[in-house]
């Protein structure tokens, strides 16, 4: 199974940078915090049989082909992303927002943007993982899991970059 590197390597920081106004560097770091925080959110979720089937659904709603080949930023639906982030998070966003920016010396402000922009992009590439398994409803969260541990390990390494 892939890693968190390979989501990672689709996100085209140098793009996101230029449209947040930021720094790479400072786009890396909203990154690699908000990622984490996303997939151990849908990680949470499929945990129940309720959520595990809308994310199934979400999967379907999700084309592989947006992580193929690296992503253009032009093709990411962030309006779509502020859905998906607020179904995740739900009531929780805020206080979320707020403990990846307290954690990562980020602003509030950009991690509420990176967001929005990285969860399609997750979706996508979760999508393209579990070859259609969205499509059926049925979605067994050991890739989560993986990935969301994954993720949280690899942040809680990358100390202050």
């Amino acid at each position: 199974m892939a890693g968190i590197d390979d989501i990672l390597s689709t996100v085209p920081l140098d793009q996101l940078a230029g449209r947040l106004g930021v720094d790479e560097a400072t786009a890396q770091r909203a990154v690699g915090a908000a990622l984490p925080a996303l997939l151990g959110g849908l990680r949470a979720n499929a945990q129940d049989p309720a959520g595990a089937a809308s994310l199934g659904e979400a999967l379907a709603q999700h084309d592989p082909a947006l992580v193929e080949g690296g992503v253009d930023l032009d093709d990411v639906d962030t309006d779509d992303g502020r859905k998906i982030v607020g179904h995740v998070f739900g009531q929780n966003e805020q206080a979320v927002v707020a403990q990846l920016a307290q954690s990562t010396g980020t602003g509030k402000d950009l991690l509420a943007k990176v967001l929005p922009a990285l969860a399609p992009i997750a979706l996508a590439f979760l999508a393209k993982q579990l070859g259609g398994a969205g499509s059926s409803g049925a979605v067994s969260s050991a890739p989560l899991r993986a990935h969301a541990t994954e993720a949280r390990r690899r942040g809680r390494g990358r100390g202050g970059d």
